[in-house]
């Protein structure tokens, strides 16, 4: 089962932003939901112009970027990004047979590479450390993350709506924790089983229908509901009233 620890901030205290970078819808949408998942603010961009664009809006703390893209490829990116923001970490994505480009990316001053296909534990794993080594980062000062008038304590593992404890079991609270990471985000069921229970979708939607259905008797029982079906899509947790 994904767990996140000691959970990364910048120094003032807002999420840590990162910008990756491919131009495959999918993979850019498992590597935000992975990085969102850590708490951080992701933006993305399929082609190097719109990358250069974005870097210079957000000015992120990391950058993840493929070697391949349509218009110009990762390292040009790189050059253009660090003119006005020198020391920003680098990993490159790139293809299992791709030694030229790892060796170009490391060269030309890239902090680490990951080659495709990746696990999405291993590119965090890697980000972490080069956020921890950049000083870009402190660790969060609370464990609890807020929804509404939910929280959840990711140390003491104690959930509460409205200032009622709530128990749950180490599932379910993996479960709400990946939701409440996500608000307002639809997450689909091979999404969900991915991140919580560390599984590819085959045939398992019953699984998390059924504790979907259990969270709902804890969290939602008698009160405005927060976690919505989206039917044909997923689920969805939101503020009640939202």
């Amino acid at each position: 089962m994904a767990t996140t620890t000691d959970p990364l901030l910048r120094p003032d205290g807002t999420p840590i932003r990162v910008v990756a970078v491919d131009d495959e819808p999918s993979l850019i949408e498992l590597l935000s939901m992975a990085m969102r998942y850590e708490g951080w603010d992701v933006h993305t961009a399929t082609t190097g112009t719109e990358a250069v664009r974005v870097a210079r809006e957000v000015r992120p703390d990391a950058l993840v970027l493929d070697m391949m893209l349509p218009d110009f490829d990762g390292l040009e990116v790189m050059r253009r990004v660090r003119t006005e923001q020198p020391d920003v970490p680098v990993i490159f994505l790139t293809a299992r047979d791709g030694v030229a480009d790892r060796i170009a990316g490391l060269t030309a001053g890239g902090d680490d590479y990951v080659t495709k296909p990746f696990s999405l534990e291993e590119v965090i794993a890697r980000l972490r450390g080069l956020l921890r080594r950049s000083g870009a980062t402190t660790a969060r000062p609370d464990t609890q993350i807020v929804v509404g008038d939910l929280i959840l304590d990711e140390d003491s593992h104690e959930v509460t709506r409205a200032g009622e404890p709530i128990k749950l079991t180490a599932t379910e609270f993996e479960l709400l924790r990946f939701l409440m990471r996500n608000p307002k985000r639809v997450l689909s069921k091979a999404q969900i089983l991915d991140r919580v229970w560390n599984y590819d979708f085959g045939g398992q939607a019953n699984v998390v229908e059924l504790y979907v259905s259990y969270l709902r008797k804890k969290i939602d029982a008698g009160r405005e509901p927060m976690i919505h079906t989206m039917r044909g899509v997923g689920y969805v947790l939101r503020p009640a009233g939202q």
